[in-house]
């Protein structure tokens, strides 16, 4: 069997809305931003790993009801996408255009960022976004509102602890000491983010998701005898599971 590609870095390159459950028309009022930072495989051959992610995370994120003009969405490679059209993944355009879109927006936001990571940081647009950066973006953009954040790259619990809040939910793809899976030629999408996908329909609420793509990633990587599993890691501020308790995910 072979051995799965890590996605890593470095192999490449240097508001609570009442006590009853929320429908899911209610995500319409939230701000969302996807981002593809990269388009190469582990080897650095070109790749739509990390887009295909992208672009079937926002198709996910529509079924649950999130307003098409609220989701931006950001690639490395804009051009090859005439469907979806989405903006060239640059570390200022994405810090600006989605702190305008959540001042439009009165809800909460969604950010998932799929890319090459290393320990210091992941791959976006070519140039590194480390924890810090990505704090100053969710905070300059959210504040305190129901944030759920999605990094899917290797080592990407080193960006829990400057990210964690009350009112947040993290999902990381890897310990912070942990390599991810998935970013060979032949893979569609990292083992994470294909975990991510599948885990939507019969999830309940995004807590509930997490968890579920925990189980699958640890199942995935079993199945393909991984000798130093991934871990992918969840922190959940003190009240957000009960914010998101009141987004229930409709029926799929």
């Amino acid at each position: 069997m072979r051995r799965p590609l890590l996605c890593t870095l470095f192999a490449v390159s240097a508001g609570f809305a009442g006590t009853q459950a929320a429908s899911a028309a209610q995500f319409d009022s939230w701000a969302a931003l996807v981002v593809a930072g990269d388009y190469r495989t582990h080897s650095g051959s070109p790749s739509e790993i990390f887009d295909n992610g992208r672009r079937d995370i926002v198709k996910a994120l529509q079924g649950l009801g999130f307003a098409q003009s609220h989701i931006l969405q950001f690639s490395v490679v804009p051009d090859t996408d005439k469907t979806t059209k989405p903006k060239l993944s640059d570390s200022d355009a994405i810090r600006t255009e989605f702190a305008r879109l959540a001042r439009q927006s009165g809800g909460g936001c969604f950010v998932y960022f799929t890319s090459h990571g290393g320990q210091n940081g992941i791959l976006v647009g070519g140039t590194g976004m480390s924890p810090r950066d990505m704090a100053k973006l969710v905070s300059d953009a959210c504040a305190d509102r129901t944030t759920v954040i999605v990094i899917s790259a290797c080592y990407s619990g080193i960006f829990i602890p400057m990210l964690r809040s009350d009112t947040r939910l993290i999902l990381t793809a890897a310990r912070a000491d942990r390599p991810s899976f998935g970013c060979g030629e032949t893979d569609k999408y990292t083992f994470f983010d294909q975990c991510v996908l599948e885990s939507f329909p019969g999830s309940r609420d995004f807590p509930r998701l997490a968890f579920k793509v925990q189980d699958c990633v640890a199942a995935r990587e079993k199945a393909e005898k991984i000798d130093l599993p991934s871990e992918p890691q969840v922190s959940i501020g003190g009240i957000v599971q009960q914010l998101l308790s009141q987004y229930v995910f409709p029926p799929r």
